[in-house]
Formats: structure tokens, sequence, C-alpha cells
């Protein structure tokens, strides 16, 4: 692979640090919510550990993913500057807090502070949908990941607002003179932030990243499935949301169907794309077969389920015992194999770029220890493998074996997770000699 890819304008991004801050802040949530998730099977956890668990690898290690990624690859797909440096870094932190308020509360039952931290957050993801948005405002006309980003933005505003909404009801009766239930506003703010904000931002970011780093182009069936996922995607999540809601099945029922096509599209397009790809498979690439082998999976399983009863609680993320395979196999594993080559960029460019054409340096792919990667793939597959089956099998198959092998599953990828973290953190360590780059630096910037 090579050192940057053609036709990418690195000098348009915001400083360094700030992506990597995002980055490295993201796998602290991510370690923090595999954690949970063990302890929580073991039930050695108080308060609501599943749903703290949820929202450390959800709204923690993806979201401020996103929100690092998009704050420097926006400006520098689009070719333009980021609004404001400032308020990406006022982002970060305030997303931080409130989610690490928001966790605390739910683990030691102070519901009471829930509306403060979840203000907190809401706050912080609003700041980063305003700043990105102006940045994309600037562009035009938009590509088809400018246009996912876009989306994405809108429905992550819905989603902290519904959220919001949630947190406040722990204390008063909010939704009593509104037109619909709890649980109809929850599964509306799952759907919306997994659906919508998520898997948005992915597909978005794979349309890209999937042609650029295979090098190859799409062509043939690839464009009708885009223009499958690319239209009927937005409008089913939408519809999908909007029947959970005010639990109308059938809104709820075609919206799926729209959901589920949408992500076999995708899948089909990135598969093709690993297929045809023209370059040697790396941690990037071989996540990505991962996850979209997932995507093909997961829809099969999700459409009769959700033709069936999209309103069951059981089958919020598709099929009964499939939350693992979209939220690990499909999320986990894109997030993993993207930030397998962004961070190491990122580093590459800050250290390595102003040196090219005057010293021996070194490439991407030889920033992080390829053994390690190989590793943590493999933990990472057989952990969320058996998190897959310990979810999907029906109770009295496994019996009582059903909490040890849960509790397998997830330290293993427990283990899988530290690998990747700590593969990435020395990488950092290794090539920015001192931590992560200073503020004010880009390219060949000095180092803290």
């Amino acid at each position: 692979m090579g050192a940057i890819p053609a036709g990418v304008e690195t000098d348009a991004g915001p400083p360094t640090a700030i992506p990597l801050r995002h980055f490295l802040v993201g796998l602290g949530f991510l370690l923090a919510g595999a954690a949970v998730g063990v302890l929580s099977s073991l039930g050695v956890l108080p308060g609501a550990a599943p749903l703290a668990h949820v929202h450390l690898l959800l709204a923690g290690w993806v979201c401020v993913t996103i929100l690092g990624a998009m704050t420097q690859f926006v400006p520098v797909w689009s070719g333009t500057t980021l609004y404001s440096r400032r308020l990406s870094r006022v982002q970060l932190w305030t997303v931080t807090g409130g989610l690490a308020g928001l966790v605390g509360c739910l683990l030691g039952s102070y519901y009471a502070w829930l509306p403060v931290f979840g203000g907190v957050l809401l706050l912080g993801f609003w700041i980063f949908v305003y700043n990105v948005g102006r940045t994309l405002l600037s562009v035009r006309p938009w590509d088809v990941t400018e246009r996912h980003f876009a989306l994405a933005l809108g429905f992550f505003l819905v989603v902290t607002a519904f959220g919001l909404v949630l947190a406040v009801g722990y204390t008063r009766p909010v939704l009593a003179d509104l037109p619909v239930s709890r649980s109809g506003l929850r599964d509306a703010h799952a759907t919306l932030a997994v659906f919508g904000a998520v898997l948005t931002t992915v597909f978005g970011a794979l349309y890209q990243l999937g042609t650029m780093f295979t090098q190859s182009d799409l062509h043939g069936v690839d464009i009708p499935l885009q223009r499958i996922e690319e239209i009927g995607y937005p409008i089913g999540v939408v519809l999908l949301a909007s029947g959970r809601l005010f639990e109308a099945a059938l809104v709820a029922r075609v919206g799926g169907v729209l959901v589920a096509l949408g992500v076999a599209s995708l899948g089909l397009v990135l598969g093709r794309r690993l297929v045809e790809t023209a370059v040697e498979w790396n941690p990037m690439l071989r996540r990505y077969a991962v996850a979209a082998l997932a995507m093909v999976l997961w829809t099969v399983l999700a459409v009769p389920a959700w033709i069936a009863d999209p309103l069951d609680p059981a089958a919020t993320f598709g099929a009964a015992g499939t939350a693992h395979l979209l939220l690990f196999g499909i999320v986990g594993f894109v997030v993993a194999g993207t930030l397998y080559h962004v961070i190491p960029f990122i580093v590459w460019v800050d250290r390595y770029s102003d040196r090219l054409g005057f010293e021996s340096v070194p490439m991407i792919d030889d920033l992080y220890d390829d053994r390690l990667a190989r590793i943590d793939l493999a933990a990472l597959v057989v952990g969320c493998g058996l998190l897959v089956l310990a979810e999907a099998l029906p109770a009295p198959i496994l019996g009582s074996r059903t909490t040890a092998l849960l509790l397998f599953a997830g330290s293993v990828s427990t283990v899988g997770f530290a690998l990747f973290a700590g593969n990435l953190f020395l990488t950092i360590r290794r090539h920015a000699s001192g931590g992560t780059p200073s503020a004010e630096g880009q390219g060949g910037s000095e180092f803290n």
C-alpha cells in the first residue's frame, strides 16, 4: 500500500493531535466497555450494567471515533477547511465528560443525575454536528460519502434529543402527555443510533475507503446496488424508527425490509471490492472482509424476523440473537479495520511525510506490529463467533453453560480488543516520539 493514497490532500485536515486524541479516548471507552461486558455477565456490577456496556461501546468507542474521523477526513476528502478547530477540541471533552457521568449514574443508580450528564452529552454531539455541518455546507456538489455524512449528522441530532428525553424520563413523567410510550421512544432511539447515526456514517466512509484502499472502482452490478442502498436505506431507517416510535407495525415492517436490503447491498459492494483488490491484504482489508460477510448473513436472518414482527423488543437489531452479529461483526470490525489504517496514516503524515524523497522512510503498514494484528484478529473473530453462537442458540441447548460460554467469549474478545488497542497505542508511542503530535502541527510538526 502506498504511503498516501492519490488525490488525498492531507494539508486540508486539522492538526493531527485532534483526531488522535479522539481515537485514544475512544480506545479507552472500548476497553472499559469490554470490561463492563465481562463483569456484567458475571452479575457482579450494580445498577444498569448492560445499558452502561452498550453506551460505552456505541456512544464511547464507535461514536467518539466517528467524531475524530469526520473531523479529520471531511476536510481532507472534500478539499476544504474545518469550520472550527476549537469546537473540535471542545466536542471531545464535552462528549467524554457527559458519557463518563452518564455511565457512572447508570452503574451507581444515580438516576436523578442522568438528565444533567445526558444534557452535557447532547451538547457535545450537537457541537460536533454544527462544526462538521458548517464544513460540509462549504462544499458543492456532495459526493456519495458527503451525502451519507450529512444524513448521519441529522440522525445524530434526533437520536441525542431522544436520549435526553429518556434520561429525563427516569425522574419525571415527560411522556405522559405525548402520543408515544417510553418503550416506543427507547426502540426508536436505539434504531436511530445504530442504523441511523452509526451505520450511515460507516456506509458513507466505506464508499470512499473500500475503493481507495483496494484500488478498484465501482462497476457493473455495484452501481444499482449503490442506488438501492443510497435511496432505500435512509428511507428505511426513518420508517423503521417511526414505526417503532408510534407502534405502527406496517410502517416499521416496510422500513425494516428497506434497511436490510441496504445493508446487504453495501455488503455485496464491499465484498466485490475486496475480491477485485489490486493491493496486498492487510489488517484493514481482512477486517472489512469479516464485516462484509456479517452484513450478508445478518440480512438473511433479519428480513424474516422483521417481516414477522418488527416491533418485537428482541428484534430491535434484527433477528433475535443477532445483536452481536450486527454491532460486533459489522460495526466493530469496520471501525477496527479503519483505525488500523487511519491512526498509522495520521502518524505517518505528521512524522514522515516531509522526509519523503530525502531519506528512507517506513510505509504506513510498517508502523504497527503485523503479528499482533493477526493475533487480535483471530481473538476477535473467535470471540465474536462465540458471542453470536451463545446469543442465537435456544436456552435449552446450552442450559447452565450459557453464562460460562458468554464469559469465555467476552474474555476472548476483551483480550483481542486489548491487543488491538495496545498495538495502535504502541504505534503512536514508537513513531510520535513522546505521544500524540502537538496541537499546532500538521505534517512534519514537532512532537510533545
